[in-house]
């Protein structure tokens, strides 16, 4: 599904420059649940950024589907990441003045779904994540777990063909995070691809590969 070809990027300093990501290539399959590990400042957000399109400072070549994603130009790119991928950060990016359900539907409202398919839809994932009781609450009256869980399930709604996690249990301790990890791997069982970030030897075992980054060098891929 994604092909990477010699991705690189740097940043420019009186003495030259630092690199971030060292001629990176790495194919990832569809279906595929892919743990990105190594020390911190390997690489592994900005390589995240890239994959996510939230970063166009790069060099190399970029192809999801057979799209040559390093060819499009910025507003095309947003377009396609808008319609194609979905992220789960650190910190969980709710906002504060909307309650549970309206955090859900706020990405279907960019864009063109009847009203009733989108309430339908969040419905659906507020019975699936056991949050009906908790859909007029605000995020501050949630745990750190459940606000997890919403943001995983605002991220899927939009059904996603990729679904990037920057560190998504690093802000949980450690029953709330092996929720987490649970229900990622049960999205992924259903199709949805994942990448993540995690500096957890467990978590990084529970995808079906692993990438070991270092100093923006990949090291090995198994």
């Amino acid at each position: 599904m994604i092909e990477l070809e010699r991705i690189e990027k740097s940043y420019p300093l009186a003495a030259g420059r630092q690199w971030v990501l060292c001629n990176i290539t790495l194919g990832i399959r569809e279906g595929d649940f892919l743990s990105i590990m190594g020390p911190s400042g390997s690489g592994k957000t900005s390589l995240l950024s890239v994959l996510g399109l939230l970063d166009s400072d790069w060099q190399g070549e970029y192809r999801f589907d057979e799209q040559a994603l390093h060819t499009m130009k910025e507003k095309q790119r947003k377009a396609f990441a808008r319609e194609h991928l979905a992220f789960v950060f650190q910190h969980y990016h709710l906002l504060d003045d909307l309650t549970v359900a309206e955090n859900l539907d706020l990405p279907l409202s960019y864009r063109d779904i009847p009203t009733s398919e989108r309430k339908a839809r969040v419905a659906d994932l507020l019975d699936r994540f056991g949050m009906v009781a908790k859909k007029d609450l605000m995020p501050r009256q949630l745990s750190g777990g459940q606000q997890q869980m919403v943001a995983v399930a605002r991220a899927v709604i939009t059904r996603p063909r990729l679904l990037l996690c920057d560190e998504p249990t690093g802000a949980l301790h450690s029953s709330q995070g092996e929720m987490i990890m649970d229900l990622l791997a049960e999205l992924n069982r259903e199709g949805t691809t994942i990448v993540q970030v995690t500096h957890n030897p467990a978590y990084a075992a529970r995808g079906n590969r692993q990438c070991q980054l270092f100093d923006g060098w990949l090291q090995e891929d198994t």
